[in-house]
């Protein structure tokens, strides 16, 4: 099976040269995702709203990639202060609860100071 590439039209994947999700087989690789809207790269000020943000765009190009969110078996997730771990974590648990993927949180700078969560996943998608 051919290596195949996922784009959401972000600004940011042409400035840096890179795709939303590499295929490679089973396997799907999210790059990591922030909460701007890929196409008009806007940003909610909210960590909340960023969060799902995130979400929405890994769950498209999951889809892309003929895939579901139920297939990520790891998450890392980046945020801008301690003080947002604890709502990204309510909605990752809402959104993973049922599945369980491995997480890795870490807390990091962004180029972009209105940036508050950056969440990157690796799925493997089910045999049919």
């Amino acid at each position: 099976m051919a290596r195949s590439h996922i784009f959401s039209g972000s600004k940011f994947e042409d400035m840096a040269g890179y795709c939303r999700a590499v295929v490679d087989g089973n396997w799907i690789f999210v790059s990591g995702t922030s909460g701007h809207e890929p196409k008009s790269g806007a940003i909610e000020e909210s960590v909340e709203a960023q969060t799902n943000q995130c979400l929405q765009v890994i769950e498209d190009a999951l889809q892309e990639a003929n895939s579901r969110i139920e297939d990520i078996v790891r998450v890392r997730v980046f945020a801008s202060d301690r003080e947002y771990v604890m709502p990204i974590s309510m909605i990752l648990k809402a959104k993973f609860g049922h599945f369980t993927p491995t997480n890795t949180t870490l807390i990091t700078g962004f180029a972009d100071p209105a940036m508050k969560v950056e969440i990157e996943v690796t799925a493997l998608r089910q045999s049919d």
